[in-house]
């Protein structure tokens, strides 16, 4: 006790030493700015709580929204709400959290008006007649054919797209396209959102090239037939060319037969792409035009792909069927209906058979 008491005394302390400290402004300072920043989250939780303002618009104006790949809901809602089609973004939200539908509107330009309620927004959303008609590239088609059918739908100049094909390396073609996009712009349905240029248009078929080619893994898949993914491609090609669905992986095993005992080809479709014609009748000074595409003439497989080659065609070119098979026959070009064999003869038979049957009602070659 003795040592405690001269502190227990009435006399004014001693003045501290720390009066002053830079410590102890800190710290208060510090003190201030963590009240400003509470001060500052309170009354922006309150604002968050407190219901939206809406906003005025006149009811039944037309308006075009666009929804691009990888919107949320919530950009959705902002979007709808600025053009007027919803009162507020919080109301859309708050519908579309009770109805699970909204998670399907996907990427596309839709056509609806102001003022509408958010239950019925969705509805419309969902509805096909209320959304722009997609771009659809079939199965087959050639490079030409396809750009051709683009600019039609996109309203992109031709001459724009033939250049971002030309000037390949943008598209983000695989390394062993040799920067040849024949074969690469992916036969699907795409959404026509404006403002894309030719180049994104056509990068965003290369990519969904990609999404198939990683699907039937095809680089890992060419190297165990022993092929190269260009040649697998070229094949798939001859295979979409030639036939129906049911009959690809029988011509894929022809293809092979017929590389592993060093015969040609022969294909029509290859004379076809090289003359930019579509027939079943070619006369014999087609059949002896001079080009790497006519596999009456030289051997192997052609340079490049002669069109898109759609999935199944790829597994196909991929996994061909068991069989000898060296010769097959269209015998009915409207069902596409295809007879295989590994005689000759038998396919001469057949060939004739199907001259003298469609030759009189055959089309025109068409240029």
């Amino acid at each position: 006790m003795s040592q405690l008491v001269p502190f227990l005394t009435e006399d004014p302390l001693p003045p501290s030493r720390n009066g002053r400290s830079p410590l102890r402004w800190v710290v208060a300072a510090l003190g201030v700015v963590a009240l400003m920043v509470a001060t500052v989250w309170v009354i922006g939780t309150v604002r968050g709580l407190a219901p939206e303002q809406g906003v005025s618009v006149v009811p039944g104006l037309p308006v075009t929204v666009v929804v691009d790949s990888g919107d949320s809901l919530g950009t959705l809602a902002a979007n709808l709400a600025e053009v007027g089609v919803v009162g507020s973004a919080t109301s859309f939200l708050a519908t579309a959290e009770l109805d699970e539908r909204a998670t399907r509107i996907g990427p596309g330009v839709y056509a609806l008006t102001t003022g509408m309620d958010p239950a019925a927004v969705i509805v419309a959303m969902l509805d096909p007649a209320s959304r722009a008609a997609p771009l659809v590239l079939p199965e087959g088609l050639r490079l030409d054919e396809t750009l051709r059918i683009t600019s039609d739908r996109t309203q992109i100049p031709l001459a724009d797209l033939a250049a971002a094909v030309a000037d390949s390396v943008p598209l983000g073609l695989p390394e062993w396209s040799n920067g040849r996009a024949e074969g690469f712009l992916f036969p699907a349905s795409y959404e026509v959102l404006p403002g894309r240029d030719a180049e994104e248009v056509l990068g965003g078929m290369v990519r969904r090239f990609t999404i198939a080619s990683d699907e039937v893994k095809l680089e890992r898949g060419a190297k165990r037939i022993g092929r190269t993914p260009y040649e697998v491609l070229i094949i798939a090609s001859l295979v979409q060319a030639e036939a129906a669905p049911s009959d690809f992986r029988k011509v894929a095993r022809v293809i092979y037969n017929r590389l592993e005992q060093g015969m040609k080809l022969q294909f029509d479709s290859t004379v076809n792409y090289a003359l930019k014609t579509d027939t079943f009748f070619l006369t014999p000074d087609m059949l002896a035009t001079q080009s790497p595409y006519n596999t009456f003439v030289i051997e192997g497989l052609p340079p490049t792909p002669i069109n898109s080659p759609g999935q199944e065609a790829i597994e196909a070119a991929l996994d061909p069927a068991g069989g000898d098979w060296l010769y097959f026959v269209t015998v009915d070009p409207d069902t596409l209906t295809t007879r295989f064999t590994s005689d000759y003869a038998q396919f001469l038979v057949w060939k004739q058979k199907f001259r003298d049957t469609y030759a009189a009602t055959a089309a025109p070659i068409a240029p």
